[in-house]
């Protein structure tokens, strides 16, 4: 079946039946290996994309599901995001299997908390499992990203319009 998807602020015409997981369009069909297969039982949070700014697990979302809904991937974030840079900065990938989704999830904590607590934070990542254990460091460059502000530039547009409507803020960059 034919259909088109809002993949990064980009219209994709995709073909696969209904019930196809979006985790498989996105990885086959459209080449973007950044979301990863983790359990394949919405478990263990590798495959975290976001939907309408929700966190999703992309291996359990039926591509039916997500209609005209905008989805979000790790390709979207475009490397320059302030939460792949406080990756960076805080060496937190040690095999790096599961980083998208830690990051995808992090980005959508920090749109509805731009200044989480430690406890929003365990929270939050709760239902991302890293098997290397940086958790420590997660938490830090979770951290480090809340100070560091909201991400600009159009390849963040939804992200950056949700954290600064959790702020209160009235633009963006308020609040840096």
């Amino acid at each position: 079946m034919a259909m088109t998807l809002d993949i990064n602020g980009k219209p994709v015409s995709v073909q696969a039946a209904p019930e196809t997981p979006l985790l498989w369009v996105l990885r086959d069909e459209l080449g973007m290996t950044g979301t990863k297969f983790g359990c394949g039982l919405a478990q263990c949070g590798a495959c975290t994309v976001h939907m309408d700014g929700q966190p999703i697990r992309s291996c359990v979302t039926p591509i039916e599901a997500v209609g005209a809904a905008k989805v979000t991937t790790i390709e979207g974030l475009g490397g320059q995001h302030p939460v792949q840079q406080a990756w960076v900065r805080h060496d937190v990938p040690q095999c790096g299997y599961c980083q998208s989704g830690q990051i995808m999830s992090a980005c959508a904590l920090l749109a509805q908390k731009p200044k989480p607590s430690d406890q929003d934070i365990d929270e939050a990542m709760a239902g991302n499992i890293c098997r290397c254990g940086a958790y420590q460091r997660i938490r830090a460059a979770i951290k480090d990203a809340a100070d560091f502000g909201p991400p600009t530039g159009e390849a963040h547009a939804d992200i950056d319009e949700a954290i600064v409507a959790a702020s209160g803020a009235t633009h963006r960059g308020a609040g840096r």
